[in-house]
């Protein structure tokens, strides 16, 4: 099944208050936030053989790649607001006619 038919209400809701791609993007976010939560309630049954205090090496592997992924995905989000921004700045400092 789709993202996009999955977390349709989402979409349209995070669409319609930040606009497609931000949207977009906010709803990718949540989803990789639900994968470390379901990651993390795995790597209590499957801890390391090392160091029963953290997940197997595996689940830190793939929590710190969403993490990863997650920190772009912000970092993209924050340029769009700053863009938008500036385009307001700007639209509000020019002469009008």
């Amino acid at each position: 099944m789709s993202i996009f038919h999955e977390r349709r209400d989402e979409l349209e809701k995070h669409e319609f208050m930040m606009g497609e791609s931000r949207g977009r993007l906010a709803v990718a976010l949540d989803a990789l936030t639900d994968a470390l939560i379901l990651v993390g309630q795995h790597g209590i049954y499957c801890v390391s053989n090392r160091n029963p205090n953290k997940p197997a090496l595996d689940l830190q592997a793939v929590t710190s790649e969403i993490d990863g992924a997650k920190q772009l995905i912000q970092s993209v989000m924050e340029e769009l607001r700053q863009q938008r921004e500036q385009q307001q700045e700007q639209e509000q400092s020019a002469p009008r006619e």
